[in-house]
């Protein structure tokens, strides 16, 4: 009668060498394993994306692009953590990067053209930054679930000379936390987020929030 192979002599040669069958298996539980850690890279990100999705359909209902959209305006928690760094390609060409603004008071807006309290601070923010762009202040405009072309055109018609651009992918919203627009992130020169804020905000609230980050 013929003893049935144990475990050692399915797996190995007589030398004690590993037999091909093996190698291959082996080989397949390496690359699955390769292969499951691209997969969860790309993942997580997407779903974290697709997370904010539903969370701004879910609170706004019919809204253009499924965001959030802030028509009153309240303080945020700001955290006081360093600002995610980000590089942002700009209407019209170039990018601007956030290691470039460190040494200045920055006030990041998160927007879209068809955002009607968007529109409405719009002549606010444009008004604002030409009195403080000399004074080591400046604007980054972050767009959001937008047509580009849309976006360029309202710039445009804004009259916006501090920088503005796409976030084609949410990439950047994402980093910063971004639920709805507008939202402003106010960042002082030790590149630390200090106030956050939803929704329009005021020629005079502006001032007075970038004077104090000017005198601190």
């Amino acid at each position: 009668m013929e003893r049935p192979l144990d475990n050692h002599s399915a797996s190995e040669t007589g030398d004690g060498q590993q037999t091909p069958a093996l190698r291959q298996a082996q080989g397949g539980r390496r690359r699955f394993g390769r292969r499951s850690l691209v997969i969860a890279a790309v993942a997580v990100p997407v779903l974290a994306f697709l997370a904010v999705l539903a969370w701004a359909s879910f609170t706004s209902g019919p809204a253009r692009g499924g965001l959030a959209v802030n028509d009153n305006t309240v303080e945020l928690d700001a955290g006081g953590e360093s600002a995610p760094e980000f590089t942002l390609a700009l209407i019209g060409g170039g990018s601007i990067s956030s290691q470039e603004l460190r040494g200045r008071v920055v006030m990041m807006d998160f927007w879209a053209s068809w955002c009607p309290p968007c529109r409405e601070e719009a002549p606010v923010l444009a008004q604002v930054y030409a009195e403080y762009r000399e004074r080591g202040v400046e604007f980054v405009g972050v767009n959001l679930w937008d047509n580009a072309g849309d976006a360029d055109v309202f710039v445009q018609q804004q009259g916006h000379e501090y920088p503005n651009g796409v976030d084609e992918e949410g990439r950047i919203a994402i980093s910063y936390g971004v639920r709805g627009i507008p939202e402003k992130f106010f960042i002082d020169r030790d590149g630390r987020i200090v106030r956050k804020f939803s929704g329009p905000m005021t020629a005079d609230r502006l001032r007075l929030i970038l004077e104090s980050l000017l005198a601190s």
